[in-house]
């Protein structure tokens, strides 16, 4: 022990000693900026400062407070947010707060309110309930922001027109028509300008609009409307910045104080979920830059609180607005580039030096600019894909609901009624079940649509006994969820149905539900995507399935005697001795799990799929590709394509290969396919697939010349171009020719990675050489000479899950990884 510790003297000594041969060491890292965080910080810094003095002047507050809560919320937020690359500070969905708060309490107290909410998101980030936030229905948000944005474009209105707003907006709506009588020209005539800079700044053409559009068009349509404004001499209220010395502070709340803790509670309710859903926003759009994988690390939300806490005490007590994550500021920056957090702290020090030195400046900006300029800001959180993704998803009366109680209620009231709505309208779906009965051919449907709970039990118990005695039924059930109630209901009525010589046959899709009893036992639930030969949940067959004699044991029911009561024998069942009856299943484990996985898709695909597949027969196959890939069993086509019945034409060989015609051993069932799918189906794209640890490649590697020539080796030939192109050094069977016309060609390659080895760099090329081949047929060269036809090559990564995509670029043949898209935007 003594031998492997040093001394204390010399632990001290060898401490400061320099080890030879290395650079002397280095003093205190210094701090450094990225260029990309200060071109970032830059165009936040011009977007933010005619948004911040807009917002101030829509509250009502002094117009030094919005610059305040924007240097703040870039400095203080910034620094101690868990979003690095979000930016904080007078948000628009605080307008209508705000507002409300001065017209109540005074600026003031709003101040004070301000710090005692930054100090209820710090005890909520203390608390870590930050994630609980985000359980509020995006319809709710949403319609909460259209609401504000409603409230917010009706008041700026009327300074718009040279007026002034009025407390609500239905003050605002019955004062409009005298507004519009007596209206302003001056003001009227720069809240167009300004809209109309707003609108065409970025509609530029050409070179000159991608150079221009750099430039936000918020800065240029203030900036255009205050320099006409000065060069026409109109006389026009504009903004005015009283000197810092008679700034306004925070001071003791005053007032009712129900009324305090519920000015407190909404403007830390507001604050606090309108930065998270930022956040998370920021998130996505991080995600969506690949260069910013690994360099920025995605949100904590909990800390997130505390930033935006921390922020708006600073804020509230210099006398600043409410603080949240603003999503255009945000966007801004990550599209601007930004790496860090110091675009944000740099934001806000651009902001504290305008402040301090362009005073004169900021004071020749008309005041019907930034409300024009603000009344676009809420015009544009009225969002029609917002409209249109609520109503897809069945939510438009929530999201109606809650827009209209923010409108002429107020944000608390507004939210409060869109929950109450939403929790009604998740009762009225759980509870409603529709329950149907009808007979086709004398077979009794009984069809339930929703989930079944004990207050659905009456009408389905009055829909089952409508079923004959002695008929044969099938129960179809489309839903989720089954409870005891109602599983017991149908269980008894199962058995006495079939007491009396009918027979009950129960599909539908139940996700997680237990197969069969014994798996009940073992705990055993099926999955998706399991493997084959661990989600058929056998029972054992010295265990005879309990109930109806011969019932399937994959009977799909949530306790597992819900099932096909069936005789004796039927294929797909065990007699009493476990072996498989009937001479429709084959004998041993194979047959009898090919049978059940059979008797699973008629229970549980078919009825889901009948209509479709009906629908194909009659039209007959009209596939829009054809898709030519590996007979391997891990490549499941439909699958890695999100494709259905009737989508693709699938072509399947030992090594996705396609012979060149009229070869001596060529292959003219892969032809006949090719011509089938070019000439008579139109198909409209040929995709060539190939695979990670493709056994063709490696056995196409492995070849030894001169062996036996066995069918898979004469097949195999197809494959030897394909190794000339990814081996150009290697002599095929002496043939120099064929080696001359490999060797000049670039290899194909993953984009970002180098092939993990030669089998896989003998896997790309196959796909680029199978490609060639294609365009070697007579009917694929005339599809593509008349524009009717394209060609894509593809990869498909079987451990990694992921498609890489051929395409071209200077240095030849890469396969470019598919990114997830977003295709509902």
């Amino acid at each position: 022990m003594s031998a492997c510790v040093p001394a204390r003297a010399d632990s001290a000594r060898t401490k400061h000693v320099h080890p030879p041969h290395s650079p002397p060491p280095h003093g205190p890292r210094r701090f450094r900026v990225a260029g990309a965080d200060v071109s970032a910080a830059i165009a936040v810094f011009l977007i933010a400062l005619p948004l911040s003095l807009g917002i101030a002047l829509a509250t009502g507050a002094p117009l030094q407070a919005g610059l305040v809560a924007a240097a703040v919320g870039g400095i203080v937020a910034g620094r101690i947010g868990g979003c690095p690359l979000q930016v904080s500070g007078p948000a628009a969905g605080l307008t209508v707060v705000t507002a409300d708060l001065i017209q109540h309490y005074g600026w003031r107290t709003t101040c004070a309110i301000t710090v005692f909410a930054g100090i209820a998101q710090l005890g909520l980030g203390c608390l870590r309930v930050a994630r609980s936030a985000l359980a509020v229905s995006p319809a709710i948000v949403h319609g909460m922001l259209a609401g504000i944005g409603v409230t917010i474009a009706v008041a700026q209105l009327h300074i718009v027109l040279g007026g002034t707003p009025q407390s609500s907006v239905p003050d605002n709506l019955v004062a409009l028509p005298a507004q519009l009588a007596n209206l302003h020209p001056a003001d009227l005539a720069v809240s167009v300008l300004t809209l109309t800079l707003l609108l065409l700044w970025p509609c530029i053409p050409g070179r000159a609009g991608q150079a221009l559009g750099k430039l936000p068009a918020a800065l240029i349509a203030v900036a255009g409307a205050t320099a006409v404004a000065a060069l026409t001499g109109l006389r026009l209220p504009k903004v005015d910045l009283p000197s810092w010395s008679s700034h306004a502070l925070a001071s003791l709340p005053d007032g009712p104080v129900l009324g305090l803790v519920a000015a407190v509670l909404t403007t830390t309710l507001v604050c606090s979920v309108q930065s998270l859903l930022g956040a998370v926003a920021v998130d996505k759009l991080v995600a969506a830059r690949p260069s910013l994988t690994g360099r920025v690390k995605r949100s904590d939300l909990d800390r997130e609180l505390l930033g935006q806490g921390a922020a708006n005490i600073v804020s509230g007590s210099l006398g600043g607005l409410p603080i949240a994550g603003v999503a255009v500021r945000s966007s801004a920056n990550v599209a601007a580039g930004a790496v860090s957090r110091n675009s944000t702290m740099l934001h806000g020090v651009l902001v504290v030096i305008a402040a301090l030195l362009m005073v004169p400046a900021l004071e020749l900006i008309p005041l019907a600019s930034l409300a024009a300029l603000v009344m676009a800001v809420g015009l544009k959180m009225v969002s029609l894909n917002h409209i249109r993704t609520v109503t897809r998803h069945r939510e438009v009366l929530v999201y109606a609901v809650t827009t209209c109680g923010v409108v002429f209620l107020g944000v608390l009231e507004g939210v409060a009624l869109g929950i109450a709505v939403a929790v009604g309208v998740a009762l009225h779906r759980l509870t409603r079940t529709r329950i149907t009965h009808d007979e086709t051919e004398g077979v009794h449907h009984v069809h339930v649509r929703g989930q079944l709970t004990f207050l659905a039990v009456p009408r389905l118990s009055r829909v089952l006994h409508q079923v004959p005695h002695g008929a044969d039924a099938v129960v179809e059930l489309d839903g989720s969820f089954m409870d005891h109630a109602a599983y017991e209901t149908l269980q008894d009525w199962q058995k006495t149905h079939t007491a009396q010589g009918g027979s009950v046959d129960i599909t539908g899709r139940r996700p997680g539900t237990r197969i069969s009893e014994p798996a009940e036992e073992d705990g055993c639930r099926c999955r998706p995507w399991t493997p084959w030969r661990n989600h058929q949940c056998e029972r054992p067959p010295t265990a005879p399935p309990r109930g109806t004699a011969g019932r399937s044991a994959t009977d799909g029911s949530p306790a597992g005697n819900l099932g096909t009561a069936t005789g004796p024998n039927t294929p797909g069942t065990r007699d009493a001795t476990g072996a498989t009856g009937g001479s429709g299943a084959p004998d041993g484990p194979t047959g009898h799990e090919l049978a059940r996985g059979i008797s699973a898709f008629h229970r549980n695909t078919g009825p889901l799929m009948r209509r479709e597949l009906a629908r194909l027969a009659r039209e007959g196959q009209q596939p829009s590709q054809l898709f030519l890939t590996c007979a391997d069993s891990r490549v499941v086509t439909s699958m890695i394509t999100s494709s259905g019945p009737g989508d693709l034409f699938v072509v399947r060989n030992v090594g996705n290969f396609v012979p060149l015609p009229g070869e001596e051993s060529g292959d003219d069932s892969v032809a006949a396919a090719i011509e089938y799918a070019v000439d008579v189906l139109k198909v409209r794209s040929i995709t060539v697939c190939g695979h990670s640890g493709c056994g063709a490649m490696q056995a196409l590697l492995a070849a030894e010349p001169g062996a036996a020539r066995t069918p898979l080796q004469r097949w195999l030939r197809h494959g030897l171009p394909s190794l000339e192109r990814a081996l150009p050094d290697v002599d095929v069977d002496g043939n120099e020719q064929e080696h001359k016309r490999g060797a000049g060609r670039a290899r194909p390659r993953l984009a970002g990675r180098g092939a993990a080895d030669t089998a896989e760099r003998l896997c790309l090329a196959n796909v680029v050489q199978q490609l060639e081949h294609l365009r070697a047929h007579d009917s694929v060269a005339r599809a593509l000479g008349a524009g009717d036809l394209e060609l894509h090559g593809m990869y498909f990564h079987v451990g990694e899950a992921q498609s890489y995509l051929l395409s071209e670029d200077a240095e030849g043949s890469v396969f470019e990884l598919v990114r997830e898209t977003n295709l509902t935007a």
